[in-house]
């Protein structure tokens, strides 16, 4: 006979612990709420996640006052952004004129930045992060979300709460049971993300990606090594793990020829990790109690790097609409979540239709085995320099800023 739940009571319940989740619950709990964050893992520790930090999302540190502390911590800053295109290098964005606090991208692993995040919520007595705590289904009451229940490592919990968040990632169960309709954009490619040494006497400035002729490949600067992807056709991973492991090498080698000689560092396919691209959003975010954020509402595919950002950006405006709204009526409170939609749909849908615009003109060639060359838009980057604010001013802060609003009831 099982044991009855523990219960929770909360204003809020944010499903999962990733950056819009973490994001939300932190600020929600600084503005005074009661929040429980629930993250099914023991850890952050998880590599092969997006790890880049945008001058959107280091301005929403400044404004909480945390941009020194968070800049502490070990990251690569990456001022200009470049690729090598069918043996052409271009420069496709220059951040330095871009007026925010941190005029760059911070190159951080994943779990460095939800680590900072919890130590931040931890400050506020309203936050409660339940590690080891995985959802498995809502609580619906009269047409109404109303709670989660979860598996927590004392036993079953159940979580009571105004609203529930779902930040559980693009596989969301939260979504899922809440039957919310999705539209599914398409991708062309699945990205293989593996890691390879960095050595000193590496080229500081070398490109970060390189698209040649059926070959597309990524190489991100960490501390002592190279997070690589490369970009395999949709549902071609079969076929390169049936070639076997040394053919793979040749074919990583041939992607990143300064890379050569060290792709013997991959013993097996167990050190490549595949990561199956989706592109999706949601055509609506929230149902009564209930509100999806991040890729729960978006799933966004890996080009500029931009979903940690986007998520994170999701989470700001959720705590700018909602902070107030808890001591509203349930139809004021289901308002405020359907304004998220209101003010994120429009910048979701710009950035993903410029994901698929580049997916289709230049992975799709690469992918093809067509002969490649730099879009002509491109080489005018190289002819006006200042033409380079403009993709980074794109990537580097979206196309709807959302600035930090929500208050800090513990301030003074």
């Amino acid at each position: 006979m099982s044991a009855d739940p523990a219960l929770l009571e909360v204003d809020c319940c944010v499903v999962g612990g990733g950056p819009a989740g973490m994001m939300a619950g932190v600020l929600l709990a600084r503005a005074g709420i009661k929040v429980a964050v629930l993250e099914k893992h023991g850890d952050f520790l998880r590599d092969f996640r997006g790890d880049t930090v945008h001058p959107s999302t280091l301005q929403a540190m400044a404004d909480l006052g945390w941009l020194e502390d968070f800049l502490a911590l070990p990251h690569t800053e990456v001022s200009t952004l470049s690729a090598e295109i069918g043996g052409e290098t271009v420069h496709l964005a220059d951040f330095h004129g871009l007026k925010t606090a941190a005029p760059f991208v911070a190159l951080m692993p994943q779990w460095d930045f939800l680590d900072f995040l919890a130590g931040q919520g931890r400050r506020y007595p309203t936050f409660d992060l339940r590690m080891n705590a995985e959802a498995l289904g809502a609580i619906e009451l009269g047409g109404r979300i109303v709670g989660v229940q979860a598996r927590a490592p004392d036993g079953p919990l159940e979580v009571r709460a105004r609203l529930v968040i779902a930040a559980d990632g693009r596989r969301s169960l939260l979504r899922d049971a809440a039957a919310l309709p999705v539209e599914d954009l398409g991708a062309p490619m699945d990205v293989l993300w593996m890691r390879l040494s960095r050595k000193p006497t590496d080229d500081p400035e070398a490109p970060l990606g390189r698209a040649s002729a059926g070959r597309l490949f990524v190489t991100i600067p960490r501390e002592g090594y190279y997070q690589c992807g490369y970009v395999a056709a949709k549902g071609g991973f079969d076929a390169l793990q049936a070639a076997g492991i040394e053919a793979f090498r040749r074919q990583v080698a041939q992607a990143a020829p300064a890379l050569a000689d060290r792709v013997d560092e991959l013993a097996s396919f167990d050190d490549v990790h595949l990561l199956t691209v989706t592109v999706d959003r949601l055509t609506r975010w929230s149902k009564p109690g209930l509100l999806c954020i991040g890729d729960a509402a978006h799933a966004m595919s890996p080009v500029g790097g931009v979903g940690i950002n986007l998520a994170v950006q999701d989470a700001i405006a959720a705590a700018n609409l909602l902070h107030d709204a808890f001591g509203l009526d349930e139809a004021a409170l289901d308002g405020r979540a359907q304004a998220v939609q209101r003010r994120r749909l429009p910048p979701t849908r710009a950035m993903q239709s410029l994901q698929l615009l580049i997916q289709n003109r230049v992975i799709s060639a690469a992918l093809s085995g067509r002969p490649m060359r730099p879009p002509a838009v491109m080489k005018l980057f190289e002819r006006f320099p200042r033409l380079r604010r403009i993709p980074a001013r794109v990537l580097g802060l979206g196309f709807r800023l959302e600035r930090v609003r929500s208050p800090n009831a513990f301030s003074g």
